[in-house]
């Protein structure tokens, strides 16, 4: 344990630390000192690009859990933007592992907002959010995590399947919870490099958003595209 906490300090305070740094600095041999960076990574705690090690989305989506919002790469000016201009409630979320993770929140929805500091991870097929973001990842990665399923998600794999070509063509994934009482639309936002790095979700009250649905779509596209073409250097990665 004190182990792994020293890794988080030191990303937290260095961020962008090659693994050779990282194992200096936490003075242990490579082995263990890999061992603990894999699970880490794998769990969504911490994040690599290029060979460096940043803050991960479950760090992030713990403050969205306590209230105290944190955002990413994507400004909380931004969210907040997004969400007088839509009256939705506005959130931002990546997949870590297997599940998508809420790492900020704009905007008041009881229901969702409930749910996102009730439960961190959520099942992507069952978010507008993950939806979006799966059908933007290489083919073959997205098969092998539909394989990856467990039969109880086999209704969710059916239809985000009919759905997938549509979302690939719009760019928009909808869904609809809680009984019918939540609609929510998303869309993917692309980082630097042309990657799908996270989705941003509006929602609300079905009757409420649900009939806005065209207009809601290109305002969240319009929103997004302008966020991906400015040249912003994030400190951590979302």
């Amino acid at each position: 344990m004190d182990r792994v906490t020293r890794i988080l300090e030191e990303v937290v305070y260095r961020p962008g630390m090659t693994f050779a740094e990282l194992a200096r600095a936490v003075d242990a041999p490579k082995s263990s000192v890999h061992g603990f960076v894999g699970g880490l990574l794998t769990q969504g705690w911490l994040y690599e690009t290029d060979h460096r090690f940043y803050l991960g989305p479950a760090v992030y989506s713990l403050t969205l859990a306590s209230g105290h919002i944190r955002a990413g790469s994507v400004s909380h000016a931004d969210l907040e933007a997004l969400h007088e201009e839509t009256d939705a409630a506005v959130f931002l979320g990546t997949l870590a592992g297997d599940h998508l993770i809420y790492i900020s929140q704009v905007g008041s929805d009881p229901v969702a907002g409930f749910e996102a500091r009730s439960n961190i991870r959520r099942r992507p097929l069952e978010t507008a959010g993950g939806k979006a973001l799966l059908a933007a990842w290489p083919e073959m990665e997205r098969e092998a995590y539909l394989r990856r399923r467990d039969p109880s998600e086999a209704e969710s794999v059916r239809g985000f399947l009919e759905e997938l070509r549509e979302i690939q063509q719009t760019r928009i994934a909808r869904n609809v919870r809680q009984g019918g009482s939540r609609f929510a639309i998303a869309t993917t936002v692309y980082g630097q490099s042309g990657a799908p790095v996270a989705s941003v979700t509006l929602v609300g009250p079905t009757a409420q958003l649900e009939p806005r649905g065209a207009e809601l779509a290109e305002v969240l596209l319009k929103r997004v595209d302008s966020w991906q073409h400015r040249s912003v250097q994030a400190r951590e990665a979302i």
